[in-house]
């Protein structure tokens, strides 16, 4: 019981960067949504450079490290004269990388819709874009929601690698402590109950997702 009293007397100094977890994770969550769904219909259509472009993007991107694209854009990217706040360039580097994995998901979603009603909307004269909004993402998200699930909550861990470009989120926080105090037991162990106390809630809403 000590133990955990000597671990929460922390818990006050990591408030300021739980916040800032949340907002980068649901900032970076955002544009790796919109830009998946993007490149999986860029994928499925029938526009042959829109789909190889799509194509070029996610091999690109999932071969190269997350910390890698993050320090590219932190840190190479001033030097064309495009320079980003720590911040921005945080949920750039995390929304550009695991879009390239929701396009994945997504893609293998909308395989999953019955061709025979792609070409029934077909045959009713309706717009590619509106075939897409109302027959093929529907159906796409109910069959992509336990794959797009897993990358949501992997994606708040990885919030953490923001840290080295000094994004003051919780694992800088325990990093800073660590450093001022030597208490590397008690605030890692605090930093681990953190994540696992803001991941279990959000794993059981999308278990109850799944099952509407």
């Amino acid at each position: 019981m000590q133990s955990l009293t000597d671990v929460l007397q922390y818990l006050p100094l990591f408030y300021s960067g739980i916040g800032m977890t949340v907002l980068l994770w649901l900032a970076s969550l955002a544009v790796a949504t919109v830009l998946g769904l993007l490149l999986a219909l860029a994928s499925w259509s029938s526009i042959p450079v829109l789909s190889q472009a799509a194509s070029a993007y996610v091999l690109f991107i999932r071969g190269v490290p997350i910390l890698v694209q993050i320090f590219y854009i932190y840190f190479l990217l001033p030097s064309i004269g495009v320079t980003l706040p720590a911040y921005w360039a945080a949920v750039a580097g995390l929304g550009f990388a695991f879009s390239a994995y929701m396009a994945e998901v997504f893609r293998a979603g909308i395989l999953a819709v019955d061709t025979g009603q792609v070409e029934a909307a077909t045959s009713l004269a309706m717009p590619p874009l509106v075939i897409a909004r109302r027959v093929i993402v529907p159906q796409a998200v109910r069959t992509a929601l336990p794959g797009y699930s897993n990358i949501v909550v992997m994606m708040l861990k990885t919030t953490s690698l923001a840290s080295v470009i000094a994004v003051p989120e919780m694992s800088r926080t325990a990093f800073l402590l660590v450093q001022a105090t030597y208490k590397s037991i008690e605030l890692f162990t605090l930093l681990a109950l953190l994540y696992i106390a803001i991941s279990i809630p959000l794993i059981i809403l999308i278990r109850r997702m799944e099952r509407r």
